[in-house]
């Protein structure tokens, strides 16, 4: 038999520092993705807030324009 068809007799094996560095890279892209997750919900919590704060502001600045208006119409005759 060849040297060549020997080769191919062997099932490949995995070592131990190859399956640690494997499984150390899939946890850590397994973190990665969990930690992108979490900052895609805290953008979207953070525009919401935004959103509400907006509104807030809008509301307090149209009562003091409204006070201001009834206040001028009680002034004049």
């Amino acid at each position: 038999m060849p040297l060549s068809d020997r080769r191919l007799d062997y099932e490949p094996f995995a070592c131990a520092p190859a399956l640690k560095l494997e499984a150390h890279e899939q946890m850590s892209r397994l973190q990665v993705d969990a930690l992108n997750a979490r900052l895609d919900r805290l953008e979207l919590l953070l525009e919401r807030l935004e959103r509400r704060m907006w509104l807030a502001v809008s509301g307090v600045a149209g009562v003091i324009v409204a006070q201001a208006f009834q206040s001028v119409i009680v002034a004049t005759p």
